[in-house]
């Protein structure tokens, strides 16, 4: 199964795989697709660190880099190395409190003494993502992605220089013809059904809407594609290949926590939901009790990002530490359905695509059948 991207990428299947976890984008990679790391959550001397071992283990394949550059969020006019302190000053007292008010009733104890503290700005900032960006360009990547808004032309000009193409995600029609204004060069339509930061446009709409508003720039289709006959499905929608994410995070080589994969193999497409939660803006989450509380009329609202995530960010490494069943939880998409065992990423990887295979020798077969009515 190869499409046009196979041959830019120099990959043998049309998949993309988006992980924080540098051994599932080494893993995809080497099974003939493309790893993607999402940069976020690393500072840029850990992200150092972890292009570092990809580049060791990803065995001469092309892998990607993920970051966020968001068009707009809080404090966009502040800069400076105090960037962060300035950002924590935003942030009302009543928020801290009804973060430490969810924690108290479900008995989540502090971090201990000497802990280390979380980085609560992470890379939400034009100055944060554009840290991660010099340091994934000084890798041999074959892709950089952003996400949250149009890409900054010189960050597209800069991995162009580097002979990186860019890849933006995208929820609208609209979104998608600004990014290729912008110089980008795959887009990504990401369905509703998606997890982390989604629009409200299903993917059987939004592909291809997409695929027609920028042809001829190849799209990728994103959200509740996890089994073959969805990634069929995505290529009859005039897509050249899936983005997909979700489906890594309950692979032998994903890094999550046990209590939350063992929660994500027993939920359903029922169990997720939009929420502001997690960084202000909406995102598919796994539906928990943290989820409820925020979204509860009685809870103080979401901030906008990146303070949520701030005020948020040492409450979760808590919730982590402590095990609790009821809080813990991860973006997710509606395909957590499907998530319901443990398995290597390359056997993910070639049922995908050994299902996208029989799914469209089906349908050919199908369609080739003599009409049993009219006898033709």
């Amino acid at each position: 199964m190869r499409t046009e991207l196979c041959d830019v990428f120099g990959i043998d299947v049309p998949l993309f795989a988006f992980s924080h976890c540098r051994d599932v984008v080494a893993a995809v990679s080497r099974a003939g697709g493309m790893g993607v790391l999402g940069a976020l959550a690393f500072s840029p001397e850990q992200l150092e660190i972890e292009l570092r071992w990809i580049d060791q283990h990803v065995g001469g394949r092309p892998y990607g880099v993920d970051v966020i550059i968001p068009a707009s969020y809080a404090g966009a006019e502040l800069d400076g190395p105090d960037l962060g302190a300035q950002l924590e000053a935003m942030i009302p007292e009543g928020h801290r409190q009804f973060v430490e008010d969810v924690l108290a009733r479900h008995s989540v104890a502090p971090l201990p003494a000497g802990a280390a503290r979380p980085r609560g700005l992470l890379g939400w900032t034009d100055q944060g993502g554009r840290s991660q960006v010099e340091v994934a360009l000084s890798h041999p990547i074959a892709l950089l992605a952003n996400a949250l808004g149009p890409a900054p032309p010189d960050v597209v000009a800069m991995a162009h220089a580097h002979g990186v193409r860019m890849a933006a995600l995208v929820g609208t029609a609209e979104h998608a013809r600004k990014q290729v204004a912008a110089g980008v060069d795959v887009i990504v339509a990401q369905g509703t059904e998606a997890g982390g930061h989604t629009g409200e446009i299903s993917t059987m709409v939004l592909v291809p809407d997409v695929v027609d508003a920028v042809a001829p720039v190849p799209v990728l289709a994103a959200g509740g594609i996890g089994d073959g006959r969805q990634l069929a499905a995505a290529l009859a929608l005039g897509a050249q290949g899936a983005w997909t994410g979700s489906i890594w995070l309950t692979v032998t080589e994903s890094d999550l926590s046990p209590v939350v994969r063992d929660k994500l193999l027993k939920a359903g497409p029922g169990d997720t939901v939009r929420s502001r939660s997690l960084t202000g803006k909406p995102a598919r989450l796994l539906r928990t009790a943290w989820t409820e509380a925020w979204d509860d009329p009685t809870s103080p609202g979401a901030l906008p990002m990146p303070l949520q995530f701030m005020v948020t960010a040492e409450a979760l490494q808590r919730i982590g530490r402590s095990g609790n069943e009821a809080l813990a939880g991860t973006p997710v998409g509606q395909i957590v359905g499907r998530m319901n065992s443990v398995r290597a990423t390359r056997d993910v990887v070639f049922d995908l695509v050994d299902g996208a295979v029989r799914a469209i020798e089906r349908l050919q077969n199908q369609l080739a059948e003599p009409d049993r009515v009219g006898g033709r």
